[in-house]
């Protein structure tokens, strides 16, 4: 995870992780959160970072930029690796 091993754009106000806590769908967001949360608030101490889970809800992450700006990516039935991916490419986007 070393892509979240510094800190992420000013412009950034929140990130929002859903999923659901048991199922298969959401394996790899629930282990991408085991391993990664800790790197980010390593990095970025002040930075909202919500976990959201609820039986039944596909796997999202929402990142909340200045202005209101919010975008989105669907995360269901992704390996943690391929979680960590997307969830990069989703930050670097509107920095």
């Amino acid at each position: 995870m070393s892509s979240f091993a510094k800190a992420l754009s000013p412009a950034l106000r929140e990130i929002r992780i859903l999923c659901c806590q048991t199922g298969q769908a959401s394996a790899g967001t629930r282990q991408f959160v085991l391993s990664t949360y800790p790197v980010i608030k390593k990095h970025n101490p002040d930075l909202p970072v919500l976990i959201r889970e609820a039986s039944g809800t596909p796997a999202r992450v929402f990142a909340r930029y200045e202005r209101g700006v919010e975008e989105h990516i669907e995360l269901d039935n992704l390996s943690s690796s391929e979680v960590a991916t997307k969830v990069a490419q989703l930050l670097r986007t509107s920095q």
